[in-house]
């Protein structure tokens, strides 16, 4: 009689498949897979991949998968149909049950998250809506994102608040270094501190719960950009003790453009006032933050099969393939002449994203010269203040190795 457990090694064997007795095993061998392998070849059957050149720039908007996409076109077409009627009787109902998922899938509460249109809506909602007194500080780094720096500079003009910025390494030695980057910042003035759980310029991902900890232990509150990491990264928002967040599901969730979400710890929703004036609500009600007028409602709805196809590759195994892909092409370019990795190199400390540079060549003649001679689409990022000048090479997991190869080669002419 065959047991239980060699039943399944067969099962395995016969299917052209290791055994390995351990999840996440399992999960990383997956991850680790070529495109020949049958799982990520269909993931890959499933996008509609424009084949004039290699698009390796998923981090500003990845499209939505196939299933997804004609999940949304038939919402579109239901309330195009329904109108006024959809508009007036289950437009918040379905947002709620939409706003509801999201809680579960981000792990936090219900009544501290609301569907926003991206991140920067989220993050200046927050930024405009503290009730800021002159002289007050708030922290940022030269990495973050330009939106909200911009928002906290009209804070600075309008309110006479000072921004005070750091800047990130690009190789840290440990959490340790990071977190005192931070903590030499503060001040008794310091009243938020904003951070990047994944920067998008370089990919970084950074000590998140480790920063909020230290902040809170000296009175100051933080707010983190999720932009990158929410479905592309295991995390629970509960998790890191953090006051705000904000992220884009049109990114690695794969929803459609104008999806985001805002957290607020439910004890600091009743001091942020709204962006646009809400009377509806009590002030401790985190929908007060979500009045911005009649908006494409079809989006709340395919928020949901987004999350059904990003669960039908569970979160481990995507996270695992997007870092493999990672270090499948960044492994074989570092030590070339001339090339400059502008990306933490170790697995822990980065995702899908990182920035490469060629000594003595400008970002945007990078990006040129990948497009027009290699047909390699990305984005150069030239940020001094920052430390990063190169492009940002963004991978998604329909991406195959075979593209990444061409990548390789390209970087290995330029840089000799």
């Amino acid at each position: 009689m065959i047991s239980k457990r060699n039943f399944i090694k067969t099962l395995a064997l016969s299917a052209g498949l290791p055994f390995v007795s351990n999840g996440k095993d399992w999960a990383t061998w997956l991850a680790a897979q070529p495109i020949n392998n049958n799982f990520w070849e269909q993931i890959r059957n499933d996008y509609d991949v424009k084949p004039d050149y290699i698009n390796l720039e998923n981090g500003y908007y990845s499209m939505m998968a196939k299933p997804v996409m004609e999940a949304y076109l038939n919402d579109i077409r239901t309330i195009n149909k329904e109108h006024s009627y959809y508009m007036r009787t289950v437009q918040f109902e379905n947002k709620y049950k939409t706003r509801d998922r999201l809680a579960d899938l981000l792990g936090c509460k219900k009544d501290e998250l609301i569907i926003t249109r991206n991140t920067t809506e989220s993050l200046d909602t927050i930024i405009s809506g503290i009730d800021w007194k002159a002289g007050d500080e708030a922290i940022a780094a030269w990495q973050d994102y330009g939106s909200m720096l911009d928002m906290f500079k009209q804070q600075e003009r309008r309110f006479g608040i000072k921004l005070k910025m750091v800047s990130v390494p690009n190789h840290p030695q440990s959490d340790e270094e990071l977190v005192q980057l931070y903590k030499n910042a503060i001040t008794p003035k310091t009243k938020l501190l904003m951070i990047c759980h994944m920067i998008n310029i370089t990919g970084q991902i950074l000590p998140v719960r480790k920063i909020c900890d230290m902040a809170h232990a000296h009175g100051v509150e933080v707010m983190v950009d999720g932009a990158h990491a929410v479905a592309h990264m295991q995390f629970k928002i509960d998790e890191l003790n953090c006051d705000y967040y904000g992220s884009s599901l049109h990114k690695w969730l794969g929803a459609p453009l104008g999806a985001g979400i805002l957290y607020v710890k439910k004890e600091k929703i009743k001091k942020i006032w709204p962006l646009f004036g809400e009377s509806g609500f009590t002030d401790d009600d985190i929908r007060k933050l979500n009045h911005t007028g009649t908006i494409p409602v079809a989006t709340d709805l395919a928020i949901n099969h987004a999350i059904d196809y990003h669960q039908k590759i569970g979160i481990e195994r995507k996270e695992a393939r997007l870092k493999y892909l990672r270090k499948y092409w960044t492994d074989q370019v570092v030590n070339i002449k001339n090339v400059v990795l502008n990306t933490p190199a170790a697995t822990e400390r980065a995702g899908a994203i990182a920035n490469i540079g060629i000594k003595n060549m400008a970002p945007a003649q990078l990006a040129k010269i990948l497009l027009e001679k290699y047909k390699i689409w990305t984005v150069a990022i030239d940020n001094e203040r920052a430390s990063v000048q190169g492009v940002r090479i963004t991978p998604h997991v329909y991406t195959t190795n075979a593209e990444l190869d061409k990548l390789v080669q390209a970087l290995r002419e330029l840089g000799s």
